[in-house]
């Protein structure tokens, strides 16, 4: 097969061939698309983005140069902007070196993402990309899940804080329904809410790839939460799941102690601040009870006191099926009686840590439900065989029909 290059549609990197036939059809290929052995054949990687930087009008960007040919480019932070992005692309597509690639915070737009895919059709080098803090919204989602669909060489993408909306996790849903080449996913940071739970749950149950799954500091709660949980149940893949700083509360932590109980795969689990307390952490020790493959539970930073903590404590010390063996609830105050129990406990799970926020808590107990004053009366009254009337008139003996307050409590206490 004769070697190719990649040019510009609307650029004219080199001059065509006389005999090249016929547009890409795929609209993939409308700006970056594949042309037949040139003049400038051997023109090298770094040769082919400065004249793309030129004939686009953008600065090269000196970092991206000296360090063509490494496996890691790190490009984060550097302003690319959609047209640095689409000079960047092209230079890219037929780089055999390259596995990791970091584009995060260059403002790229939905625009750069879609030069960015582009150069994935051709190039099957990259394995590892990062596309976050790139505003791609919507459009961008679209542009990356349509690439996921037939891309076989990413197995991790980046795609934090990039201002997607819910109903962008159907297109993820879809896309990862039969990608399963895709190791590791990061989406935190988005506007992902209800729907988006229930699209990402029904992509727990499709996917046979994803094991590190990061939602973190999105907005999943209540019929979200509990649609992404009934995923979670039925997948034998995710091994590494991230939903600190969403809003799951009781109802999602429910949720996840029904998943617990049937899922055996899942080894880490971060719910910090999901507005937990003392009841959902009960609710969740159900699933723990009974799950034997967890290993490390943060539930740091939510509504715990020392009651909460005592009950996960329990249940690794009564549980022979438990594999836990680090719990953060790093910001809750714990008393002599939590210290005593996970000495005892860690007697047998030697390796267990608990990062606990020290020693100083004490039981939450009820207030003494106080009494209805009108019961106390009556109560004293039968116990006496008295009618209210003999009971003031026995306190008022001056007849005036007013009782002074200590007089009235003689009574009531004699």
């Amino acid at each position: 097969m004769e070697e190719s290059i990649l040019a510009l549609n609307s650029l004219s990197l080199v001059e065509r061939a006389d005999t090249y036939e016929a547009e890409v059809e795929d609209e993939w290929d409308t700006d970056i698309e594949v042309e037949e052995k040139s003049v400038v054949k051997d023109m090298s990687t770094a040769e082919v983005y400065l004249q793309a930087c030129k004939l686009i009008g953008v600065v090269p960007v000196s970092y991206f140069l000296r360090n063509l040919g490494c496996v890691t480019i790190n490009l984060n932070h550097h302003g690319l902007g959609p047209l640095g992005g689409k000079a960047l692309a092209i230079a890219l597509v037929t780089d055999t070196h390259t596995t990791t690639l970091g584009l995060a915070d260059n403002f790229l737009l939905a625009e750069g993402a879609r030069y960015i895919v582009q150069m994935l059709k051709a190039n099957f080098t990259i394995q590892n990309l990062d596309l976050s803090d790139n505003h791609l919204q919507s459009a961008g989602a679209e542009h990356v899940t349509k690439m996921l669909l037939e891309n076989v060489s990413i197995k991790s993408i980046r795609l934090s804080g990039n201002e997607f909306l819910e109903d962008d996790a159907k297109w993820f849903a879809e896309a990862f329904t039969t990608n399963y080449r895709v190791k590791e996913l990061d989406l935190s940071n988005n506007k992902f809410c209800g729907r988006a739970g229930e699209y990402f749950g029904q992509m727990l149950a499709n996917n046979e790839g994803v094991e590190v799954l990061n939602l973190s500091w999105n907005h999943l709660r209540m019929k979200g939460a509990v649609a992404f949980c009934a995923g979670l149940k039925v997948n034998v893949f995710l091994k590494h799941l991230d939903l600190s700083w969403n809003g799951f509360g009781n109802e999602g932590a429910l949720a996840l102690g029904e998943a617990l109980k049937f899922n055996n795969t899942l080894v880490y689990l971060d719910l910090s601040n999901n507005r937990i307390n003392d009841e959902g952490v009960g609710m969740l020790c159900r699933g723990l009870e009974t799950n034997d493959t967890l290993r490390t539970l943060k539930l740091a930073y939510n509504s715990l006191t020392v009651e909460g903590a005592l009950a996960l404590i329990s249940v690794i010390k009564n549980s022979l099926k438990t594999a836990l063996e680090e719990i953060n609830i790093c910001n809750v105050l714990v008393n002599e009686i939590f210290i005593q129990l996970l000495e005892l406990t860690c007697q047998e799970h030697i390796g267990l840590e608990v990062h606990y926020g020290g020693v100083g808590g004490f039981l939450a107990k009820k207030p003494p439900k106080r009494r209805d004053p009108m019961k106390v009366i009556q109560d004293y009254l039968d116990q006496r065989k008295l009618r209210l009337w003999d009971f003031f008139r026995n306190i008022d003996k001056d007849g005036t029909m007013h009782v002074p307050v200590s007089e009235f409590r003689k009574a009531v206490q004699a």
